[in-house]
């Protein structure tokens, strides 16, 4: 029995580096499997210098884009890739391989380099809402953010294009890789499971109903006041602290329709806290839970 144990004792010190060492491969692979998206900003001297090394898209509505819009950015509006499911949640982004077949027919491929631009005062946050779809998909070129949407551009007199303009799209087929670490279910925030939930929807809104335990952030208070630029990690940690937010807790953001309150997910992104979560179908999918 002493000679059985031995052996035991002796094959268990010999094949533990090998355990050690499948344990790291996992580790690194569910790290790759979860790298984040490269999110960042771009000013827009930096995009007017570089014209053409970028897809450019335009998150306002579409009748803004028609009435001017940076030299060669497409219409890119979530409108436009939203709609009602069939459970009758309202706001309910296209699933993923119905916007990759949408997104290859734009001449964008998963590796495509973005930039994407709206108006804080007009766009619902718009541009953030795309930054947070392309993360989702697993978009695995760069995304960037024009700081200051199109008041930076207008602020320093760059040019406009009005109505449409012709341009060829080339042909490629964009490979979704969906990335659920970046949503929240319905049903994870009925179990919340230390969840920390953040309604960014107007004052107004939060009045006639909300989420239990949720707290009330507007969404414009993640863009700095006059030249509407993301809130610095300093500034967004502050923030989050001052509403009784841990900073290095999970969060999960909601609005009505998940648009806000991508922009307030994009936010957080980009700051460098622990990584948020977007409640995708927000109050609308709430609204329709099973009781």
């Amino acid at each position: 029995m002493q000679k059985l144990a031995s052996r035991l004792i002796s094959h268990s010190v010999r094949s533990a580096p090998f355990r050690l060492l499948g344990a790291a491969a996992l580790i690194l692979i569910t790290a790759l499997t979860c790298a984040a998206a490269d999110l960042g900003l771009v000013d827009a001297a930096t995009l007017k210098g570089n014209a053409g090394k970028w897809t450019v898209l335009d998150a306002r509505p579409k009748a803004e884009w028609e009435a001017g819009h940076i030299p060669g950015a497409i219409p890119f509006y979530w409108e436009s890739y939203t709609r009602t499911d069939a459970k009758g949640v309202k706001y309910s982004s296209f699933p993923p391989q119905e916007l990759a077949q949408a997104l290859s027919g734009l001449g964008i491929d998963e590796k495509t380099p973005l930039v994407i631009y709206g108006d804080a005062d007009k766009s619902w946050g718009s541009e953030g809402y795309d930054a947070w779809l392309f993360s989702w998909l697993g978009h695995k070129g760069p995304i960037r953010l024009l700081n200051g949407g199109i008041q930076a551009w207008n602020g320093s007199s760059f040019p406009l294009v009005k109505g449409s303009e012709r341009q060829q799209a080339r042909k490629v087929h964009y490979q979704a890789d969906p990335k659920p670490q970046y949503l929240v279910s319905t049903e994870e925030v009925q179990r919340k499971n230390g969840l920390q939930l953040v309604d960014v929807r107007s004052t107004f809104e939060w009045f006639k109903g909300r989420i239990p335990g949720s707290v009330h952030i507007p969404w414009e208070d993640f863009h700095t006041g006059k030249d509407r630029h993301p809130l610095p990690p300093a500034e967004l940690k502050k923030l989050l602290v001052k509403h009784g937010v841990d900073p290095n807790k999970p969060v999960a953001y909601y609005c009505l329709g998940g648009v806000r309150s991508a922009y307030a997910w994009t936010v957080h992104q980009l700051s460098g806290l622990p990584e948020a979560r977007n409640y995708k179908g927000s109050w609308a999918a709430w609204e329709k839970r099973a009781q």
